[in-house]
């Protein structure tokens, strides 16, 4: 009779920072690295998102101020922070959906300095204090493959980050980098929008989908975990939309 082997993620005696680990799909990491034992130390811009995470997060959770496209300040957390064995990177504030020609071409760089720039920046110093078998997940969506007419800055920024996933692998090999790639979901990320929208957005969206709805934070969580454990995955990014692709 032929046996079926099942091992259930574990992260004991890891340690995992999470950029941006306060709300959403970061926070939900967060929450799913700890429950699989990790050592968990988030990180925001904002003091107080930080604060009200860690009263969401186990004892012992370490969270951190830091803005991501500071240089010397990222340097610094990552000197306090020291040896760790996973880097995921969810940073960013709500998406700005716009047409070319109503786009404010200041704040889509201000989008792009804390989504790519964050990311570039916080994966320089956060690599030298990876340890051997270590990784990084950073962040991409759907949109970069199946944008709308208002996704011209969110689009561009979640193709670059897939480009820059795959150039990583490559030089910092052999520590593993991978993205995951997330559909619609129920996060703040949609914040900007009003809740009648927002609602809206959710049900039009999930009654298109395979899966006849859109999916949590908490689900697609699990991506990230599994590109922690799974030692043979780099350069890839991990589709988990719902269908959203397909249709």
């Amino acid at each position: 009779m032929k046996t079926t082997h099942t091992t259930d993620i574990s992260l004991q005696n890891s340690r995992v920072v999470i950029a941006g680990g306060t709300s959403g799909i970061g926070l939900a990491v967060a929450q799913a690295a700890a429950r699989a034992g990790a050592e968990v130390t988030i990180a925001s811009s904002d003091m107080r998102r930080v604060q009200d995470a860690l009263e969401l997060l186990p004892k012992g959770t370490r969270g951190e101020t830091v803005d991501f496209t500071d240089e010397t300040r990222v340097n610094a957390f990552f000197e306090r922070v020291g040896a760790f064995d996973h880097l995921v990177y969810t940073a960013g504030e709500s998406l700005f959906l716009q047409t070319l020609a109503e786009l404010s071409i200041e704040e889509a760089r201000k989008a792009f300095d804390v989504r790519y720039w964050g990311a570039v920046t916080t994966v320089k110093y956060a690599a030298p204090y990876l340890r051997t078998g270590g990784s990084i997940t950073l962040t991409s969506g759907v949109a970069s493959s199946r944008p709308l007419s208002t996704w011209v800055i969110p689009s561009s920024i979640l193709g670059a980050m897939e480009s820059l996933t795959r150039a990583l692998a490559v030089e910092l090999a052999p520590l593993r980098v991978n993205a995951v790639k997330p559909g619609v979901l129920r996060t703040n990320l949609w914040s900007n929008m009003t809740e009648d929208d927002r609602n809206g957005l959710y049900e039009v969206v999930g009654n298109k989908l395979p899966v006849q709805r859109v999916g949590e934070a908490s689900e697609v969580a699990n991506a990230y975990l599994y590109l922690m454990q799974q030692g043979y995955s780099t350069g890839q990014v991990i589709v988990v939309d719902g269908g959203h692709m397909l249709v």
